[in-house]
């Protein structure tokens, strides 16, 4: 075989072994873009940056700005474009309501004390705290807690007519679905528990009715009925700052059985 069958042989086995290399390969296909996520406008609000308690003086840790959606993000929301000083603001106010980690700021649920007590300064305004004295029997057992709702009950005994009969006990309605402010001096529920034993009981009470709490007091004994949750927003029948009127039938139950009883005329 002379040189040049050689070279010419050298260079097709070459040729074919790239061509081979190249068959081998995968074809690569372009493909489709990947969509990108629009981002979505966002304003910093004011937020919690851990839980605040009822009653709380608000400090700068707990406080923090964060991204929002501006779609979703209220008008009673603080914004730090609005107000880039609020955080200074807020210091130092008190909590009306519980705030938990995470919630937005809202000054609806904050108040300056001004010096003032922390009572004067969560009560509403037009409100009074009025305390009576309670006991187990008196206060559902116990069950009652600061922000449930009550109706205060007046029991009184009078001399019966009937000398050989026993004096008869008249209750009444005084006041309707008042909210307690606190069990002696606790504003708020003690560690998650279901029950608070008090001598005292703070209520807010509108003006009118504080002069016929007071009245009563010195007329009988005061008992607190537990009202459903459910019946919170219940419209009662009977006016809420007028006790009912004499000559009106009233239930009372007592240890569970209920009975009907008139008042006096």
């Amino acid at each position: 075989m002379n040189i040049a069958r050689i070279v010419v042989l050298t260079i097709a086995l070459g040729a074919g072994g790239v061509a081979a290399y190249l068959v081998r390969q995968p074809e690569t296909k372009p493909g489709p873009a990947e969509p990108v996520a629009q981002q979505l406008p966002t304003v910093e609000v004011l937020v919690a940056q851990s839980d605040i308690g009822l009653g709380q003086s608000v400090k700068q840790e707990n406080l923090q700005w964060q991204a929002w959606p501006a779609a979703t993000a209220s008008n009673n929301f603080i914004r730090r474009n609005d107000r880039p000083d609020a955080i200074k603001d807020v210091i130092g106010s008190i909590a009306r309501a519980p705030l938990i980690a995470g919630e937005p700021i809202r000054e609806q649920k904050l108040v300056k004390a001004d010096g003032s007590g922390f009572m004067a300064a969560i009560l509403p305004p037009g409100s009074r705290a009025v305390s009576t004295e309670i006991s187990a029997e008196t206060a559902a057992g116990g069950f009652i807690l600061p922000n449930d709702r009550v109706d205060v009950i007046l029991s009184r005994r009078e001399k019966n007519p009937d000398q050989h009969s026993a004096d008869l006990v008249r209750s009444e309605i005084i006041l309707n679905n008042i909210r307690v402010l606190a069990i002696d001096q606790a504003p708020k529920e003690k560690d998650g528990a279901n029950s608070l034993l008090g001598k005292t009981v703070t209520l807010e009470l509108k003006p009118e009715q504080t002069e016929t709490l007071a009245r009563s007091r010195q007329s009988g004994v005061l008992s607190l009925a537990l009202r459903s949750i459910a019946d919170v927003n219940v419209a009662d029948s009977a006016s809420q700052d007028q006790p009912p009127k004499r000559g009106q039938s009233i239930n009372v139950v007592r240890y569970g059985v209920p009975s009907s009883t008139t008042t006096q005329k």
